[in-house]
Formats: C-alpha cells, structure tokens, sequence
C-alpha cells in the first residue's frame, strides 16, 4: 500500500539541490525548453517566448503542485540553485520517470545522480514501480535508466504525439516493491507493433 508525503519533498545530493520549480525560475525553465537539441526528444515542442515559458510552467508545474501528490523536481548545482534540468515522475499507472537537462551539463552524470535520489524517495515512500521509454535513436537515454538500475522489457511504435511522428520505444522499469519479474504491459498492449529486442543491454 503507498504511504502519503509531502508535494515534490525536497532532496540533496552531493552536488545538487532538487526542489520545485517556481515562478522565479521561468529564465532557467525557457533556456532549457528553449533548445532545439534538447527538446527533440521530449514530449512537447521547443518553448519560443517567455509568454509560452509561462504557460508551461502552468500547465506541468502550478498545477501539479496544487494536487495532494506530485514529484515534479527542479535539478539544481548547489553552488547557485538554479535549475538546469528536471525529473518527472507521473501519478498514473506508469508511474512513468521523465527527466531532461540542459545541454551544457550533459555527460557529467547530474541526470543519474538526481534520478538516483528520486528513485530512493519514491521507493520510502511506497510507489511500487517506475517505467520509463526512450526513442530507440536517443540511445543515451537507456544509459541512464540503466545506471538507475531499470531493465529493459520491450520496445514498441507509437504515433507520437504531440509531434504527430512514428517512434519505436524502448520501455524499461524498476520495481521497488511488486514482484521483481512483475512487467507493466500498458505500452504492449496498446501498440499493433511491439517485440522485445535482443542486444539491449539491462
């Protein structure tokens, strides 16, 4: 059974602060979603003025964090706290983990670091599982839900939206207290194409 806590509780880490995103941050949320590179392989389209910037702080963020529940969290460098990435974390049944980061930070392990810290609040706190999918071309994606300690389970086509493009998926997970071969079939059931890959490392 999950337990309850706080909205988006506040985590540390050797290098980072994660807290929530607040309307202070909308400089730092429109250089990340800004970014051409960086927004290609996420679920919404490059953020074009601070107006937009605004508005999806909104809709992703005010809102989330006005429910009883979320874990939608700014990574912060300590040395000044401000945001240069994030980690996502939905209420649904996917309990599906997102995450993204600016790109003059990547390749320097922040996103596993922050998810690292993410993934042990969310265990304490009773969230069963986690899922997480990555395109098959952002091979760089899967190396992180790897170090996270996530396998591998299935790859499958979607039309993604809302880019309205055709992507094959790789699905991974990470259960913390269902049945360690406990698989979430939401994404192969859905999809008239899905196989499991062999190669993929786990």
């Amino acid at each position: 059974m999950e337990k309850r806590s706080a909205n988006t509780p506040p985590l540390e880490t050797g290098r980072l602060l994660l807290r929530k995103f607040t309307e202070q941050d909308m400089a730092a949320l429109f250089a990340m979603h800004s970014d051409k590179e960086v927004n290609k392989f996420l679920p919404w389209f490059p953020l074009k003025t601070m107006e937009e910037a605004k508005a999806f702080w909104n809709e992703r963020y005010r809102n989330a964090y006005a429910r009883e529940r979320s874990y939608q969290y700014a990574i912060c460098l300590k040395e000044d706290n401000v945001p240069i990435g994030y980690v996502n974390v939905s209420m649904d049944d996917g309990h599906d983990f997102g995450y993204g980061l600016r790109k003059e930070f990547w390749h320097r392990g922040i996103v596993t670091e922050a998810g690292k810290a993410v993934a042990e609040r969310l265990k304490a706190d009773g969230i069963p599982y986690i899922t997480a999918t990555h395109d098959v071309n952002n091979p760089h994606s899967g190396a992180v839900m790897r170090q996270l300690g996530m396998q591998y389970r299935y790859s499958y086509e979607e039309q993604w939206q809302p880019k309205d493009i055709l992507v094959t998926f790789r699905m991974y997970q990470l259960n913390f207290h269902a049945n360690p071969d406990w698989v979430y079939e939401k994404y192969w059931k859905e999809s008239k194409v899905h196989f499991v890959e062999t190669g993929v490392g786990n």
